[in-house]
């Protein structure tokens, strides 16, 4: 037969093998749904969120400055706390038994829910009724990149699939032009780098897509100069069909998420400009953000995360990078809770106005907490602050499924340890799985022999925050 086979035949046709799947995946949708992260299994159970935005605040807050009240530790400033309490925790940058130091804000109660809220944080304090705060939260790790790679992904090393990667991989997305996971960033890179985001061992695809705050959304985003559209259809056609013949010659699935990814970039070149572009937003949206439109911030992330939610991505990773505060706690706080406080309110009350908050889960918080101790270091050059602190620390949530209005979880006097409904990282991991629709012990990927999941091999849903 002159040496012709059927596959040879494909791949030297008239019309090519490339032009052919390309044209088959857009007609029936797949090519779009690839990058986006397709739907790869309906949900275990009906979900009560759709979407879900993650205010990572990297560097660990002061849950006894902003959160967990404690009038003992006013009392007992200056003193050595007991070893008593202490017992065998060993720290990096502080003696164990080293003072205490009383909370730098006062505290007061908010709302009908009667939430006690630190005066650093006013415009959360004015949302009190819409949020659900745990105080309970507690973590294996005390350094930052293995805390947030295990707050991010459910272990402390790199090379698992993050919580977004995980959602794009059950959910996939509602969006044609724009990825199921995004990633936004201020204050620096968080300590956990890139891990914090990867798609782990789960197809490319769900990668979480990182928009810079300035300039092109993307980077190299834009045709080079005496590249028009034409030019540019026709040398991605070409690409596609070359990438085509490969993935029949050797069947490897990252294959096909390169060619969807070409695809994505075509599509996202005319989508990433009037996303990032704020001027169909109303003056009133603006100042309830408190978003200069031309400078990059928190605010601005947080108003681009709500257009990302209305645009049909899954998932939205915000970090905001500067809360390790060893030293002088109390300016700290007081700086990063002035970039932050406005914001984070915000939004959680745009989304409620626009009726999104009802499908939308917010969570706000960071990888661990800060000692009562007192940390003071001469030769480092710190003063009041304090060292991290892995056994209890904050966080809160708002939106879908969430009870609002309610405080979980309790630590002890001095609050150094949790003494009321404990919520590990795992259990945090598996309530966010649980409102998206799917049973933490069951979204399961096989890699290497063993079915992998987001909790690794414990916990459990909390269910006091359902509501």
């Amino acid at each position: 037969m002159n040496g012709i086979t059927r596959r040879r035949f494909f791949e030297n046709c008239g019309i090519g093998l490339g032009r052919i799947a390309l044209g088959s995946l857009v007609a029936g949708g797949s090519a779009r749904s690839l990058l986006a992260g397709g739907r790869t299994r309906p949900p275990h159970f009906r979900p009560k969120a759709k979407r879900v935005v993650y205010l990572f605040m990297a560097g660990g807050p002061s849950q006894l400055d902003l959160f967990d009240n404690k009038p003992e530790l006013i009392e007992r400033d200056g003193q050595a706390i007991p070893k008593s309490v202490v017992g065998d925790q060993r720290y990096a940058f502080i003696n164990p038994t080293s003072k205490m130091l009383a909370p730098q804000y006062r505290f007061r109660r908010h709302g009908e829910s009667g939430a006690e809220i630190s005066e650093v944080l006013p415009h959360l304090a004015g949302i009190a009724d819409r949020i659900a705060i745990v105080k309970s939260m507690t973590t294996d790790q005390f350094n930052h990149a293995p805390a947030q790679i295990l707050m991010n992904t459910g272990f402390p090393q790199p090379g698992r699939p993050s919580m977004g990667s995980w959602a794009s991989y059950g959910l996939g997305c509602e969006a044609d032009d724009l990825p199921a996971f995004v990633v936004l960033s201020t204050g620096g890179g968080p300590s956990g780098g890139t891990a914090l985001w990867h798609h782990g061992f789960l197809p490319g695809r769900h990668q979480g897509v990182v928009l810079r705050s300035r300039g092109d959304a993307i980077l190299d985003l834009g045709n080079p100069p005496g590249v028009d559209d034409r030019l540019q259809r026709d040398s991605l056609d070409l690409v596609s069909e070359l990438n085509t013949g490969h993935f029949a010659r050797v069947g490897d699935p990252e294959i096909q998420t390169r060619i969807a990814a070409y695809e994505m970039a075509y599509r996202m070149q005319e989508r990433g400009p009037e996303l990032m572009d704020l001027s169909g937003e109303s003056p009133a949206t603006l100042q309830l953000y408190g978003v200069d439109p031309d400078k990059p911030s928190f605010a601005r992330n947080c108003l681009l995360a709500r257009r990302l939610l209305e645009r049909g991505v899954r998932f939205v990773q915000l970090y905001h990078k500067g809360w390790d505060h060893h030293s002088a706690v109390k300016q700290g706080l007081k700086t990063q809770c002035g970039i932050t406080d406005r914001a984070a309110a915000a939004l959680v009350t745009d989304l409620q106005d626009r009726g999104l908050l009802d499908d939308t889960l917010v969570i706000w918080g960071g990888e661990f907490g800060r000692t009562p101790m007192v940390e003071n270091s001469p030769t480092l050059g710190r003063k009041l602050g304090r060292d991290h602190h892995p056994q209890a620390f904050t966080v809160w949530l708002a939106g879908a499924g969430i009870k609002p209005g309610i405080t979980i979880g309790a630590t002890d006097e001095l609050g150094f340890h949790v003494v009321e409904d404990p919520v590990h990282v795992h259990d945090l991991q598996a309530t966010i799985l649980y409102l998206l629709g799917f049973d933490h012990e069951r979204l399961t990927f096989r890699f290497q022999g063993r079915d992998f999941r987001l909790t690794d091999v414990h916990g459990k849903v909390v269910r006091k925050l359902l509501a």
